[in-house]
């Protein structure tokens, strides 16, 4: 029996940097969990529903992962599914210090689970799904960012406001 990971994130939209997180725990955990998780806090420009439906089309080709969302806290999530593991990428210094606030609290909630940390590769070090959506919004090239399913659902969401 495999063990269950958890790849969790608002992923508003995809970028290249979580597809390259995604598919590298893919290849070191048997069956990944990618949590499109539903934050109160933020209004995102793509509902979960679509979120969901891109990362499933962008990962179709890798058989152990599973695209799912979730409200609420990820150790909850994570305990319903029965993983044993949440992964995490990480870009910069910055990234550090608020990923070990969260894995902290996380092991408060649940000591079971481990967080597994993975770095981005440098071309993706600056990458994040805010710079993405401002570049897609004025018109910017985007080709390399994102997946290119991700780049049209941009440029139609962008085309239509």
């Amino acid at each position: 029996m495999s063990k269950i990971v958890v790849v969790p994130g608002t992923f508003d939209p995809l970028t290249n940097g979580h597809l390259d997180i995604i598919k590298r725990a893919s290849k070191i955990f048997g069956d990944v969990r990618v949590a499109v998780m539903i934050n109160s806090s933020k209004n995102p420009l793509f509902t979960v529903e679509e979120r969901v439906a891109l990362i499933e089309e962008v990962t179709s080709q890798f058989e152990n992962v599973k695209v799912e969302s979730s409200s609420g806290l990820l150790v909850d999530y994570a305990k319903k599914i029965d993983a044993s593991a949440i992964v995490r990428g990480l870009r910069a210094v910055s990234d550090f210090e608020y990923e070990m606030q969260i894995t902290s609290m996380n092991r408060v909630l649940d000591e079971e689970i481990e967080t597994f940390f993975i770095m981005t590769n440098n071309q993706y070090s600056f990458l994040s799904s805010s710079i993405v959506k401002e570049v897609a919004k004025y018109g910017g090239e985007i080709s390399s960012l994102v997946p290119k399913v991700v780049e049209d659902a941009l440029i139609a969401k962008f085309n239509k406001k």
